[in-house]
């Protein structure tokens, strides 16, 4: 009984940290692709920079006004390999807009 109680407290603690790792990266990519925005750089661009930091299979959603620039990266996780339980994760980042070589001096 202790054996088998054991393995699924494990498998428990693999899965949480697992799901904290793919948040983490969520929020990381949010940030990158936010960054990116702010800066200049196309939605394209931003959207390929956030990818390359997201989860697999994660959608990301670009917001470019003139003063911020925000971008949300969700992405749904299956923890567990007998029963899989999908968990929704999201991260979102908010970076006030860089000014351009325009309205630098004036």
């Amino acid at each position: 009984m202790i054996l088998p109680s054991l393995l699924l407290l494990l498998a428990l603690c693999l899965g949480v940290i697992m799901a904290a790792s793919a948040q983490l990266a969520c929020a990381d990519a949010a940030r990158t692709g936010a960054r990116a925005l702010a800066r200049g750089e196309s939605n394209d661009r931003a959207r390929e920079l956030a990818l390359s930091a997201a989860p697999e299979s994660a959608d990301i959603d670009l917001e470019d006004s003139s003063d911020m620039a925000r971008v949300t990266v969700r992405a749904e996780l299956s923890v567990g390999s007998l029963v899989s339980v999908p968990v929704q994760l999201s991260g979102t980042a908010a970076v006030p807009v860089e000014p351009g070589p325009a309205e630098v001096g004036g």
